[in-house]
């Protein structure tokens, strides 16, 4: 197993980098998708960031989530600047900015395809690996990439929809990761869950499924405890679910991940 090491970028305040760049890109069907880059000094990677929900984060002319501001990743992009990564904040595109989002269209190759080229735009401007960072629905977003996708260097599942609704009101709500080849998936994988996950679609133990049918070159499944409790939806960020009061271990130990250590 190859390992390598990154110098940590110079450090800055938290409040620093929130939002960034917005970057505008022609996609499917004659839509658009939005991002938001923002870049520390001495960047020596970026991770693209799959808010879960619908996906839907109304970026502002700032690059700033008006949508699903509590997220986890969304909550966390300092915290990965601090660690040396630029991040790439993915808005839905133009055609799912509705009630649903997303919704189906995150197992689709058409979204795979949107998705691969922010990863082109991305390396035209920061350089080092490109990973794709994915919570919650975000993660059946990231898997899919992962998985038709040649040129990312990694993928992280955090809280991954493993349970579907197979009776649900709307039928995409069945959508899982594993609608997703995991077998095609060639690039390192980290699977990180919580203990205390008290969503139905996401339970602790799912996460080994997604790495027994993983096949690529490394990978790691983390179960962790503790953080606070929280209040609310228990499939929302304020919660377990979302890695409530553990997002610096959290964004610490996906960075030392992406470094070609272990969580």
């Amino acid at each position: 197993m190859k390992r390598w090491m990154m110098t940590m970028a110079t450090a800055l305040p938290l409040s620093a980098l929130a939002c960034g760049e917005l970057v505008t890109l022609q996609t499917h069907d004659g839509t658009t998708m939005r991002y938001a880059l923002s870049i520390p000094q001495d960047a020596q990677g970026t991770l693209l960031l799959l808010a879960g929900g619908g996906g839907h984060l109304d970026l502002d002319a700032q690059g700033c989530a008006q949508k699903l501001k509590g997220n986890s990743l969304v909550r966390s992009q300092a915290l990965f600047h601090r660690e040396g990564f630029a991040t790439a904040l993915i808005d839905a595109p133009s055609d799912h900015a509705g009630e649903d989002g997303l919704g189906g269209f995150r197992a689709r190759a058409a979204h795979a395809e949107d998705l691969g080229k922010v990863v082109a735009d991305v390396r035209a401007r920061v350089k080092g690996p490109v990973w794709i960072v994915g919570t919650s629905r975000g993660a059946i977003s990231a898997a899919n990439a992962a998985a038709r996708l040649a040129d990312v260097e990694g993928v992280v599942l955090t809280s991954p929809v493993t349970v579907g609704t197979a009776r649900g009101r709307k039928a995409w709500t069945a959508q899982t990761v594993f609608d997703n080849r995991i077998e095609d998936i060639r690039a390192p994988l980290l699977v990180i869950s919580h203990s205390a996950d008290g969503c139905f679609r996401s339970p602790p133990a799912g996460a080994r499924g997604i790495a027994d049918r993983y096949r690529g070159p490394r990978s790691q499944v983390v179960v962790v405890s503790g953080g606070a409790s929280g209040k609310g939806d228990a499939c929302e960020g304020r919660s377990p679910h979302g890695f409530n009061g553990m997002d610096a271990e959290v964004a610490a130990g996906i960075a030392r991940f992406a470094r070609g250590e272990t969580y």
